[in-house]
């Protein structure tokens, strides 16, 4: 039997270090456990069930004494609910929050990307004078519409 025999024979039975039980990479039964990302390409949520298990990366699958630095929570497929429809209000709080992190604060374009604005506080043209592709902004409305 060689080392790396015994090391998937090992690698498959579940540790439980802090209540749950944790799995290494590739070795969580995919019938019956999944993450929030694989349960929502399924088309489901967790329901507000609490995870059943943790899925250590890859990384940390070779090195069983190594806490994991990168884990994934598993849920119970069976126990998920499908994802609620999207509704008009939901969508309008979303294009808002949206609008705020590609809306340059100074000039008052809208980017077609997310801006920099933790480091910067604006768009490049505006921060050091970059010209901006006009592809890539919608121009701001004008504020207002009179001649005089």
């Amino acid at each position: 039997m060689t080392a790396r025999t015994r090391r998937d024979r090992r690698q498959a039975l579940p540790r439980i270090p802090q209540g749950l039980p944790e799995y290494n990479w590739g070795t969580a039964p995919f019938d019956q456990l999944a993450t929030r990302r694989q349960l929502r390409a399924l088309g489901l949520r967790p329901g507000g069930h609490d995870p059943v298990a943790v899925l250590r990366c890859k990384a940390c699958a070779t090195r069983p004494a190594r806490t994991c630095t990168r884990p994934a929570y598993l849920y119970q497929v069976d126990l998920a609910k499908p994802v609620r429809p999207m509704t008009l209000a939901r969508e309008a709080a979303l294009d808002a929050a949206m609008a705020a992190r590609t809306t340059c604060p100074v000039c008052r374009r809208r980017y077609h990307y997310i801006l920099p604005l933790r480091t910067l506080g604006s768009c490049l043209e505006c921060w050091d004078g970059t010209p901006a592709d006009p592809s890539t902004y919608i121009a701001p409305r004008p504020t207002h519409e009179l001649a005089a």
